[in-house]
């Protein structure tokens, strides 16, 4: 009699994966590269490991890929162009799946990994700068429907007095009939029925 298979699947696995990756590398623990950056005069040397560089970015995955057998156990890659502090949040984000930094950054960001072909990151950066744009449209759109608002009701204001002067007026008895408009008639009728009285 077969069994039914059944699917042992680990939400957490993953995660645990990333993070022991993680503090492996921030430990500098079995470390199998040495990439260094340069940009503008600054330089740093960040330890990593080929497996998590190349599942996360294609361009190390050919760099690797192609590289020569060297004589050492660690490899050496060289990026230039690429500033330090945005290389490490490259790293942390690829390590941890998460990384912080400043809005402004955020488009250096989308750019860094479009040059290491990190296909996560540069979703990760579309969405960010797609949610902001639309906040700043929503934001916009808000100033515009108060500003709106605001010039409908200075203009309901300035139009509300002139209907109660009007109704006002029509209140008063009239002094006499030729200071009393007539309806459909020119006003040269009244002071020609006062010629004929006369």
């Amino acid at each position: 009699m077969e069994s039914t298979p059944v699917l042992l699947e680990s939400k957490s696995s993953p995660i645990n994966l990333l993070n022991e990756m993680h503090q492996l590398r921030l430990l500098g623990h079995l470390c199998d590269v040495t990439v260094s950056v340069e940009y503008q005069g600054v330089r740093a040397e960040f330890a990593a490991h080929k497996a998590v560089l190349a599942a996360t970015s294609k361009f190390f995955k050919e760099v690797f890929l192609n590289e020569k057998a060297v004589d050492g156990p660690r490899s050496n890659v060289f990026l230039n162009e690429v500033q330090v502090a945005d290389f490490a949040s490259f790293l942390e984000f690829v390590y941890t799946a998460r990384v912080e930094v400043e809005e402004d950054r955020v488009q250096r960001m989308l750019e860094i990994a479009e040059k290491l072909k990190c296909l996560d990151l540069s979703e990760t950066c579309f969405q960010l700068k797609k949610q902001m744009l639309e906040s700043v449209l929503l934001e916009l759109q808000n100033f515009s429907e108060s500003q709106n608002s605001e010039e409908e009701s200075a203009a309901h204001l300035n139009v509300l007095p002139e209907p109660r002067a009007v109704a006002g007026a029509e209140q008063d008895p009239p002094e006499s009939p030729a200071t009393r408009p007539s309806h459909g008639a020119s006003p040269e009728v009244p002071a020609a029925k006062s010629k004929e009285k006369m």
